[in-house]
């Protein structure tokens, strides 16, 4: 049996009890080295024979693979993060069905939840967005018609974007001819979850001043929009005067002063 396993964003607690468990009985561990955290490869059995995918191609993944798991042996394929956000996982599973050959993915957390939790923030918040764009700038691999950086600013929603800290200026211009002023908030998240994890908070027009001045240029994720401000609106959910189908409303529950509406010029 081949399982696809997020690793986690990093911290090598992130990855899920299902992941760990497999991890502990696996017989072979293809992983992803250039962002695996080393520390779950701990996790494996001493007879396991475990191997890095980051020198070896798709090829090389599912000639190692194949073979093990038609002699019954328990294969993980470990990806980071989440397998389904940019983790190349469907070209592998589509070469192992003309083998006819069992799978499963167990799904991980993503650095971009992970970035949040280092923000201390919350993607979807009332009145300021209740989408989030996760995409990455083009570079060496292109991107898709009508799915560049200034067609999704735009929209204004929060915007988490991957794979782009070597392009820094770049992705400035295309945020900013997008639609979004320079003084809109943004962060750099350096390592999510890692021992070495690092936040800068800045704004569109300095994402680039601010990656050069902390010496940021790769293994981070980059966030773009008005949830790393200060205003929003109080969420209905738990609103003593907003009716749910699980408690009337109450407008004398209501004890609770509106959140401040000042915005925040974020720190350099």
């Amino acid at each position: 049996m081949i399982y696809f396993i997020g690793a986690g964003p990093g911290a090598a607690d992130l990855i899920t009890v299902r992941g760990k468990e497999l991890l502990e009985k696996a017989d072979l561990i293809i992983y992803a080295g250039s962002l695996v955290n080393p520390a779950l490869l701990e996790y494996a059995k001493p007879e396991c024979t475990i191997m890095n995918s980051a020198v070896m191609t798709l090829e090389e993944v599912i000639a190692a693979m194949v073979p093990a798991a038609q002699e019954g042996k328990l294969v993980v394929r470990l990806h980071t993060g989440d397998p389904s956000v940019y983790g190349a996982h469907r070209e592998q599973m589509d070469l192992l069905k003309s083998y006819n050959l069992d799978f499963e993915v167990v799904p991980g957390v993503s650095s971009f939840c992970a970035a949040a939790a280092a923000l201390k923030a919350e993607y979807t918040l009332p009145e300021v967005s209740q989408s989030v764009i996760i995409t990455r700038m083009e570079g060496r691999t292109g991107v898709p018609a009508k799915q560049k950086i200034k067609d999704y600013a735009k929209h204004h929603a929060t915007m988490v974007i991957f794979l782009s800290a070597g392009m820094l200026e770049k992705l400035q211009k295309e945020l900013i001819s997008g639609g979004y002023g320079e003084d809109e908030p943004a962060a750099i998240v350096y390592k999510a979850s890692w021992p070495d994890e690092k936040v800068f908070r800045c704004t569109v027009g300095t994402i680039a001043e601010t990656a050069a001045a902390n010496n940021v240029k790769n293994l981070a994720l980059i966030t773009v929009g008005g949830f790393l401000g200060s205003a929003y609106e109080r969420s209905e959910l738990y609103n003593p005067t907003f009716e749910t189908g699980f408690r009337k409303a109450d407008a004398s529950k209501l004890q609770i002063k509106p959140v401040s509406k000042t915005h925040h010029k974020p720190v350099k």
